[in-house]
C-alpha cells in the first residue's frame, strides 16, 4: 500500500501552526512540524487576506522544504468570535401503526432531519454531535439502537460558523496556493489527544487559553455538553501591565514572560527591582508591582471561568479541568485557577500512545513544545480515525451508491424482524 500525505493547519491570533504527516494505512510513519507567527487575524477572524495568505504561504513552504513533499491540500482547525453553537432537535416516525426496532440507520435519518431543521443560509455546520435521545415518554436516552419505538426523538448539538468567514478562509488559502478540503473547531480537536479513556467516565473541562480567545468545552461521560468561548486570554495579562506601566506591548510581554509570578505578593520584597529600557534610558520598576498587576488580570480571567462553570455545572462534580495554550507556562496561573475554581486542575497533555512516541522521539514536541501542535495533532487523529464532517464527500458518496444504500435497508430488515 502506498503512502500517502495529510496536511494540518491550525490558525491562531498568535501563531500558525501546521503539519505533515506521512501515513500508511492508518498509521502515521513520518511526521514533520512547522510553527510561525500569525498575520491579519485578531480573535480568529482574519482582518487582512493578503497578510494571512501571506502567513499561510510561508509556513508551508517551510514545511514543503522540511519534508520535500509537494503539498496541495490542507486540513484547517480554527477558533475564535466566528464559531456558533445551538442545539437542533429532530422527531422521526418508525412505523405507521405499533412499533419497529430502532436501527442505526434510524440514528442517521434522525441526525439529517436535525441537520436540515438547524441549518441556516448564513451558517456552515462544521461538527454536529449526538446530545441526547428520546424514545416515546421516555428521555436521556444514551444509545436507542435495538429499543422498540413509534417514533425517535433526536437532541444534536451543532457547531458551527459564519459562511462569509468560511468563503474568506477558502479564498485566503487559494490565494496561497493551496486547496482547503474542509474546517473543524479547535476545541474538539484538542479534545480528542488530551481526554483519553480515563475520562470516558464522569465530569471534565477542557479550558484552551489563546493569546485574545479562550474556550471552554464541558464533557460528560465523554460526550460534549457545553461550549464556551471568551473574548480573552494571554494577551490581556500583557495589555494590562503596557497599560500600566506605558510601555511597549513587546516589552511588557517581555517583562511578564522573565519576572511575572502570579499568586499572593504579600510575601516578596518590595525593593527588588527591575531596569527595563524605555525610550533612550533606562527605568526601574518594582518587580512586586510587576506581579501584583498581572495577577490582578489572572483572578478576573479566573472570575469568568468560574461564573460560566457555576451556571453550567456544580462544580464539586468536576473531576479535572485540562488547561492548555501557552499562557499555563506562567509561574503561578495554573495554581491561581485552581485556587479560585475550586477543583482540581492539570496541563492538557497528549494521550494518545501513538503521538506519545512522537513526542518521545520529535524534538519540536518534546517538553511543553507540544502545547503549539496540540490542535494539529487533534486534526490529524480526527482524519485517521474517519470523522468526517456532515457534509463531506464521503458521505455524499455513499448516499449515491445504490449497493450501500441497499446493504442499510437490509441491516434495517433484519434487525427488525430477527
Amino acid at each position: 500500500m502506498p503512502a500517502s500525505y495529510i496536511c494540518a493547519l491550525d490558525i491562531g491570533s498568535s501563531k500558525i501552526a501546521a503539519c505533515l504527516a506521512r501515513v500508511k494505512g492508518r498509521q502515521v510513519i513520518d511526521l514533520f512540524l512547522e510553527a510561525a507567527p500569525s498575520k491579519g487575524v485578531r480573535r480568529g477572524s482574519i482582518i487582512d487576506s493578503i497578510e494571512f495568505s501571506e502567513s499561510v504561504a510561508q509556513i508551508l513552504k517551510k514545511l514543503r522544504q522540511k519534508s520535500g513533499v509537494r503539498i496541495k491540500y490542507v486540513h484547517v482547525g480554527f477558533t475564535g468570535e466566528n464559531i456558533i453553537t445551538k442545539h437542533s432537535r429532530s422527531i422521526i416516525p418508525l412505523a405507521e401503526r405499533g412499533n419497529k426496532v430502532i436501527t442505526s440507520y434510524d440514528i442517521q435519518r434522525a441526525h439529517q432531519q436535525a441537520l436540515v431543521l438547524g441549518s441556516n443560509v448564513e451558517e456552515e455546520i462544521i461538527h454536529h454531535l449526538p446530545f441526547s435521545y428520546a424514545i416515546d415518554s421516555n428521555g436521556n436516552v444514551p444509545n436507542p439502537v435495538g429499543l422498540y419505538s413509534h417514533r425517535l426523538e433526536a437532541d444534536v448539538y451543532l457547531v458551527c460558523t459564519k459562511l462569509s468567514y468560511v468563503q474568506t478562509l477558502v479564498h485566503a488559502v487559494n490565494q496561497a496556493g493551496y486547496e482547503m478540503k474542509d474546517v473543524s473547531f479547535n476545541g474538539l480537536l484538542e479534545s480528542k489527544v488530551v481526554l483519553g479513556k480515563n475520562e470516558q467516565k464522569g465530569l471534565y473541562v477542557l479550558c484552551d487559553v489563546g493569546s485574545d480567545i479562550t474556550e471552554l468545552l464541558i464533557f460528560n461521560d465523554g460526550v460534549l455538553r457545553h461550549i464556551e468561548l471568551f473574548p480573552f486570554g494571554g494577551n490581556d495579562l500583557t495589555a494590562g501591565l503596557a497599560e500600566e506601566l506605558k510601555i511597549p506591548f513587546e516589552l511588557a510581554e517581555a517583562i511578564k514572560k522573565s519576572h511575572g509570578v502570579i499568586g499572593d505578593t504579600s510575601l516578596m520584597n518590595p525593593e527588588k527591582e527591575i531596569l527595563f529600557k524605555k525610550e533612550d534610558r533606562y527605568e526601574p520598576i518594582k518587580e512586586k508591582v510587576v506581579c501584583e498587576i498581572i495577577t490582578a488580570k489572572a483572578k478576573l480571567f479566573c472570575a469568568k471561568i468560574y461564573d460560566t462553570l457555576h451556571v453550567q455545572v456544580p462544580l464539586y462534580e468536576i473531576k479535572k479541568l485540562f488547561v492548555t495554550g501557552r499562557t499555563i507556562l506562567q509561574d503561578g496561573f495554573l495554581e491561581q485557577v485552581e485556587n479560585i475554581l475550586g477543583v482540581q486542575v492539570a496541563f492538557g497533555k497528549i494521550t494518545d500512545a501513538k503521538f506519545l512516541t512522537w513526542c518521545a522521539t520529535h524534538e519540536a514536541l518534546s517538553g511543553q513544545k507540544y502545547l503549539t501542535y496540540l490542535a494539529c495533532l487533534g486534526l490529524l487523529k480526527q482524519i485517521l480515525q474517519g470523522d468526517s464532517l456532515p457534509q463531506s464527500k464521503a458521505q455524499v458518496q455513499s448516499g449515491r451508491n445504490p449497493f450501500l444504500k441497499s446493504l442499510h435497508k437490509i441491516k434495517e430488515l433484519y434487525q427488525e424482524y430477527f
